[in-house]
């Protein structure tokens, strides 16, 4: 309920106005277009598919939203700092590497990310992840992949410098695997799903026992400054459609795996493992985040320590 209000509070001013001031601020200001960066198995892209977000931005003017695709977090990152997107869903640690990069993006709500693992081959002779020390691990750089790995390392009593990072994209992840190439794959749902499923791999890690994460939806600083009252009318129809797809979970993995032809076992395993539910940035979040910036500083990951806070949109 306190997350309703809040969300609700933030999306005040985009509920509250007449029809003919709705007509009126189309004329002064509004955008004629919002762009959000999406990944195609999450939520976001249900949300795509039921075209909500376009109906509700109806309401307020004659507002387009055109949708762009992304592969995973950090180059997502990188377009939405450049303002060639407006608004992008991404795991934990994109955010950190964008704002030590001085990006000017801000965080708008958080949600749990899909659940990580790290998996090695059925045959490995690896069984937990104390036996990772000395061996390859497939990782994007940049991910959400990235800091669950540096934590599951950490409880396992071993630095990230004890394996050795193999910096893939996820299109680059199943051959490394299959091929022998890499020990073990740290990644996310529905490719940790897949993993499983398509080729036998055997997780000795997961995000859910070993570091719960979130994933964050953000916004162009500018975009949020200018555009505060679209902004909040979309956060609380993400929020909606959230409460919808927690209530719906078979429909909302037929329809993810419409959308990418990943085999629907795969999405419904992904989708039934996942807490669904949308909430405004919160101090629990924010020191989460802060943590991980401060790892990855000490790591000389980061071109300079930051201020986590400093990127959360406050609505006026």
């Amino acid at each position: 309920m306190t997350s309703r209000r809040a969300f609700l509070g933030a999306a005040a001013g985009a509920l509250i106005l007449p029809g003919a001031l709705l007509r009126g601020a189309a004329a002064s200001g509004l955008p004629a277009e919002v762009r959000i960066g999406y990944q195609k198995e999450g939520i976001l892209a249900v949300v795509k598919q039921r075209a909500t977000i376009e109906a509700r931005l109806a309401q307020l003017g004659a507002i387009t939203v055109r949708w762009v695709e992304f592969q995973y977090g950090p180059p997502m990152m990188e377009a939405l700092g450049a303002g060639s997107i407006d608004i992008g869903s991404v795991g934990d640690t994109p955010p950190i590497f964008a704002q030590a990069a001085g990006a000017p993006v801000v965080y708008i709500a958080h949600t749990q990310a899909a659940q990580h693992g790290i998996l090695v081959p059925a045959n490995s002779s690896v069984r937990g992840v104390a036996d990772l020390k000395g061996k390859t691990v497939a990782i994007a750089r940049g991910s959400s992949a990235h800091n669950f790995t540096i934590q599951a390392l950490k409880k396992a009593g071993l630095a990230f410098g004890d394996v050795r990072p193999a910096y893939l994209a996820p299109a680059e992840f199943v051959p490394a695997f299959t091929g022998g190439t890499v020990d073990a794959w740290a990644v996310w749902d529905p490719y940790f799903a897949l993993a499983e499923l398509r080729h036998g791999g055997r997780a000795i890690a997961t995000s859910a026992v070993d570091y719960p994460s979130n994933s964050f939806y953000l916004a162009n600083r500018a975009f949020a400054e200018r555009q505060g009252r679209v902004l909040a009318a979309v956060v609380d129809e993400l929020r909606l459609t959230y409460v919808w797809a927690d209530q719906n979970r078979a429909q909302v993995a037929a329809l993810i795996a419409e959308v990418t032809g990943v085999e629907l076992p795969a999405q419904e395993r992904t989708v039934r493992r996942l807490r669904i539910e949308l909430e405004p940035i919160d101090d629990a979040a924010i020191a989460q985040q802060q943590e991980i910036a401060d790892s990855f500083a000490a790591l000389g990951l980061l071109p300079r320590p930051i201020v986590v806070r400093d990127a959360v949109w406050r609505h006026p």
